[in-house]
């Protein structure tokens, strides 16, 4: 198989896939290494293909069905996990999580939660690695982009922040 084939059947792979597909498994399917698969995505992406990273693989970006807002929240890293079930359980999907850095602005970290599995998941990943959520770098301060299945999904979250403690208004 030739690398462009190779990127063509990554493609293919991402269009079926019904879940996240990470760089390992995708190496694993084309017996390459994984830093070809991420070479592979990155000439992929240059190339004009909406290919996301998310925590748990690689997706195609899609058109959002449903309503996509934005809220601004605030509260410790302890508390993350939390702020991410009152989303999920009201039915929306947490798409990503943006802060704004001061030396280089809008720094986004895609995350594509929108079960309770998948909030245990990042969660498990944030705090195994050592690494640390990206509010920490703006003192708690986030948005969150969410795909809602409607209006009324987005206040029953927008409720829920507000009673936590956690919306920023």
């Amino acid at each position: 198989m030739t690398a462009n084939m190779r990127r063509e059947a990554i493609l293919d792979a991402l269009r079926e896939a019904q879940a996240p597909v990470s760089a390992a498994a995708l190496a694993c399917r084309f017996g390459v290494s994984r830093q070809i698969v991420v070479g592979d995505v990155a000439l992929l992406r240059a190339g004009g293909a909406s290919i996301v990273a998310t925590p748990r693989g690689y997706v195609l970006e899609r058109p959002q069905a449903g309503l996509v807002c934005r809220v601004a929240c605030r509260h410790r890293a302890e508390d993350m996990e939390r702020e991410l079930l009152l989303m999920v359980d009201n039915g929306c999907t947490v798409e990503n999580v943006v802060v704004e850095h001061a030396v280089y602005g809008q720094l986004v970290g895609q995350l594509s939660l929108s079960s309770r599995y998948d909030v245990s998941e990042f969660i498990r990943k944030v705090f195994s690695s050592g690494d640390r959520p990206l509010s920490d770098l703006t003192g708690g301060i986030h948005l969150h982009t969410l795909c809602c299945p409607d209006g009324a999904a987005r206040d029953r979250v927008v409720a829920a922040l507000r009673d936590a403690g956690f919306l920023v208004e």
